[in-house]
């Protein structure tokens, strides 16, 4: 049962369940709660190293956090774990707060000393589990900057000074951010909407994200505080936020210190009279291969993917509006490529850069008719397996011979030097299905490991239909299936800080199936073509 991954291959968990008896029928069932799979998505499970090549189990170390590694065998080992750390590969933390009652407060990380927690206390409770009291809840002056402390029983409030706001007055009246804020170090904790912000080392966070200290490591404003922060050059400051029992982020309540615009200019300006980028495979103020603010665990934020596409068609001389129909990756100004079975004769296409919503206009689309699309002349297509899936997109110039301009949130992907070996972890994007839309308006991403062909062609995995135009990455245990993503779209490794496009979403045999990973056309094969096309 093959199933060109066309606005069918998002996150799915158990969305297509296999018959050997009924080959043609697929079986869909979206009925998942997203928060179920978070700790799949961004944390790589140990039976996933299980199941991957390894030729040499202890060289080179796999044991992260200062693990030791032991050998089982050949291909096998196990890590003894400094604490807290645990998981095949010391990759996560324990649940060090499982257990931990914090009272009228929060449980919060401290990793530097045992028990590698502590409780942080909701005035005016005190106390290493945060459930004394003092004599009068005024008693210290709960209220900041010379509020006054209103008792009411065992409640108090704060009459702050004139200018002063927040629950403690903790606000004040010049409390504010310049340019984007990434230089903001005030104390405000309260986003938008009127949230109380998480502690950037609250336990939440490291369970349902990253670790902030060290996906932020670069940046020297986080405290073991709820204080709003932009560590990754967003808009303006933003913070972690507990919703419905999912770890969440929204911007904050702080007022502008002027109107300077809200997006710093690009750095580096594209060449007036040529269609290349200033530099391919950069992120703009981002930690390379990280993905941070994750929303419910898979919603990815503008500028994290600036090589992404929307390649969205309509019939021929159709009035219609053009809608979504495949993924694809820029690689220069006037070039995306993509996959050959998302290209028709029969259709026309356009391509949207830059947002990450697609179902609604945001500042920062770029949006381009295509005036020519090329399919490999050795596209093939057979009933279990495509090969040679590639195809390039050429899009119309505007002004001064440019077609997409280079900005924060657009930006053209490398093509790749090399093929990244098995257990290389990349990322994947698009707007997959999700459990309950056959497409997602939001952009998602994913994390993957690279199969080894080794495994991917044994004969109960793809055998035989696999060759050297493509690749498998994902999973091999099934019920989750990391294949998150339109056809068409990009798989992208990061080396050194570069980001090499090195797959393009592709086909598979149904979603979500055992020992049936996602099958990417394999681009370093195409490199040669590709160029050759553009040029």
């Amino acid at each position: 049962m093959l199933v060109a991954r066309v606005l069918l291959i998002g996150l799915c968990l158990l969305c297509v369940h296999h018959n050997e008896a009924n080959e043609g029928v697929i079986y869909t069932d979206y009925d998942f709660n997203i928060s179920d799979v978070n700790s799949f998505l961004f944390d790589v499970g140990d039976w996933l190293y299980d199941l991957l090549d390894d030729t040499n189990a202890c060289d080179p170390n796999p044991c992260l956090k200062g693990g030791v590694c032991h050998i089982k065998s050949d291909t096998n080992f196990t890590c003894t774990c400094p604490e807290p750390y645990v998981g095949k590969k010391c990759q996560k933390v324990r649940n060090i707060c499982e257990n931990v009652d914090c009272g009228r407060g929060d449980c919060v990380v401290n990793l530097k000393k045992p028990p590698f927690y502590e409780c942080k206390c909701n005035p005016p409770f005190y106390g290493p589990d945060c459930r004394s009291l003092p004599p009068s809840p005024c008693e210290p002056n709960p209220c900041q900057n010379g509020g006054l402390c209103i008792r009411g029983g065992r409640r108090f409030g704060c009459a702050c000074p004139s200018g002063y706001t927040g629950r403690y007055c903790q606000y004040a009246p010049t409390d504010c951010y310049e340019g984007n804020g990434e230089s903001y170090r005030g104390s405000v904790s309260m986003t938008d909407d009127g949230l109380e912000c998480l502690d950037w080392n609250s336990y939440f966070i490291l369970a349902n994200g990253e670790d902030p200290f060290e996906l932020y490591a670069d940046f020297p404003g986080l405290e073991n505080n709820n204080h709003c922060r932009n560590p990754d050059g967003d808009n303006r400051p933003w913070c972690h936020i507990k919703k419905k029992g999912k770890l969440e982020w929204d911007y904050c309540k702080i007022k502008k210190c002027s109107e300077d615009p809200a997006i710093p200019p690009t750095p580096v300006q594209p060449v007036p009279d040529s269609p290349a980028f200033s530099q391919c495979g950069r992120i703009s103020n981002v930690q390379p291969t990280k993905h941070s603010r994750i929303h419910g665990g898979i919603k990815a934020y503008p500028s994290a993917h600036p090589w992404q596409v929307s390649l969205q068609n309509r019939a021929r001389g159709s009035p219609a509006a053009f809608s979504h129909w495949c993924g694809g990756i820029l690689l220069s100004s006037c070039w995306v490529l993509t996959a050959a079975h998302c290209i028709s004769n029969s259709n026309e296409y356009q391509v949207v850069l830059g947002g990450v919503n697609i179902d609604k206009p945001e500042e920062m689309d770029q949006t381009i008719p295509v005036i020519e699309t090329i399919v490999h002349e050795a596209y093939r297509e057979t009933e279990r397996a495509l090969y040679n899936d590639i195809a390039l997109v050429k899009l119309r110039t505007t002004e001064g011979n440019m077609c997409a301009k280079e900005t924060p949130f657009v930006k053209a992907a490398c093509l790749p030097d090399q093929v990244f070996p098995a257990k290389t972890e990349c990322v994947i994007s698009g707007w997959g299905a999700t459990e309950t839309r056959w497409y997602s308006s939001a952009l998602l991403q994913a994390r993957v490991l690279m199969i080894g062909d080794n495994k991917c062609k044994q004969p109960h995995v793809y055998g035989d239909l696999l060759d050297n135009s493509m690749f498998c990455a994902g999973s091999l245990q099934g019920g989750v299936d990391s294949c998150q993503g339109d056809s068409g779209g990009p798989l992208v490794c990061e080396q050194n800080g570069i980001h090499y496009v090195s797959g393009v979403v592709s086909w598979g045999h149904g979603c979500a199936r055992q020992n049936k990973p996602g099958v990417y056309a394999n681009v370093y094969q195409f490199v040669n073509w590709i160029r050759r096309k553009m040029n």
